[in-house]
């Protein structure tokens, strides 16, 4: 009897566990159709060209009659090694990504502080730090080409040099061209950045600067015991988000400088643009393409990590 009840049991467990394995397969199956069209168009316009620029960083690449491509196994990473630009292009990143952190990283941080402690006009000050995210990159780009006009009519050198001092070329000097790209780029991006991290300090309680200001904490104190404490996870990741926005910089040397002066701003997105789109070049830009994905991969690895430990 107490076997039969087992089997009987046993039986409808199986019955139980097949029928729900079924129900979930079919609501997957669903779902999959739901999501076919965005999968399609994602490997059609993604992961297509990421794995054809693979294939053709292998391949001397003749784009007006794909059957004569022929392989040329790793030549094209040798001669991407091999080439002067190559050195120039990445230690230029690097110099960029050190002068971000210098430069732009901590602005959004202190703006955002400073409206935060504000008790009138938040909103106002919120929309008018905003404003320059709006203004399409182009345009904005070729606004502070003219206020950086060599010429004595320029903006900027007005201004210096209605302070005393002398006249510069701000993209024409190797000393002053960088930090004069990272100020454009600061402009464009800090309102957004701000944002975020007003955003995140809405969450901080405000139990904690109450207490702060009863135990006598000058505003100062407050901030760097409490708001900057707090924002830490924060400002990591998106450090590494601006990281991984300065590696890619492309416009701002294509339209202000066109890689000069020297070699001073090119970035090997911009060196890419140039081997495949005006050197026709395709395989050799290939070959560019896939060492930038694999640093911008372990960029983005690193990016998850931080993202993940600022969640825990």
């Amino acid at each position: 009897m107490n076997a039969s009840l087992t089997n009987t049991h046993s039986a409808e467990a199986r019955t139980s566990r097949h029928s729900l394995r079924r129900i979930k397969w079919r609501e997957q199956i669903v779902a999959y159709l739901f999501l076919l069209p965005a999968l399609l168009a994602f490997v059609v316009f993604a992961w297509w060209p990421i794995l054809n620029s693979v294939v053709m960083s292998f391949q001397e690449v003749d784009l007006m009659d794909a059957a004569s491509s022929t392989w040329v196994g790793f030549r094209n990473f040798e001669r991407m090694l091999s080439d002067p630009t190559f050195v120039a292009s990445w230690r230029n990143s690097f110099e960029f990504a050190g002068l971000s952190v210098i430069i732009g990283f901590f602005v959004p941080v202190i703006v955002a502080v400073l409206v935060n402690e504000m008790r009138v006009a938040k909103g106002f000050f919120r929309i008018v730090y905003f404003l320059p995210s709006v203004i399409p990159p182009l345009i904005g780009i070729l606004v502070w080409q003219l206020i950086y006009n060599p010429q004595p009519g320029g903006l900027l050198n007005q201004l210096v040099i209605g302070l005393g001092g002398t006249r510069h070329g701000w993209l024409q000097d190797t000393a002053l061209v960088k930090p004069s790209i990272l100020v454009i780029m600061t402009w464009g991006g800090f309102g957004a950045t701000m944002l975020i991290y007003l955003a995140a300090l809405q969450d901080l309680p405000v139990e904690l600067y109450e207490a702060a200001e009863i135990d006598g904490a000058t505003p100062w104190s407050r901030v760097r015991f409490i708001t900057i404490p707090y924002l830490r996870p924060t400002m990591v990741v998106l450090l590494i988000v601006q990281v991984l926005g300065i590696v890619q910089i492309f416009m701002e040397p294509l339209v202000l400088t066109e890689g000069g002066p020297g070699q001073s701003t090119m970035t090997p997105v911009f060196t890419l643009y140039r081997k495949g789109f005006l050197n026709g070049d395709y395989g050799l830009a290939a070959a560019w393409s896939v060492l930038l994905m694999i640093v911008l991969g372990a960029l983005s690895i690193v990016y998850l990590r931080a993202t993940r430990a600022a969640e825990s």
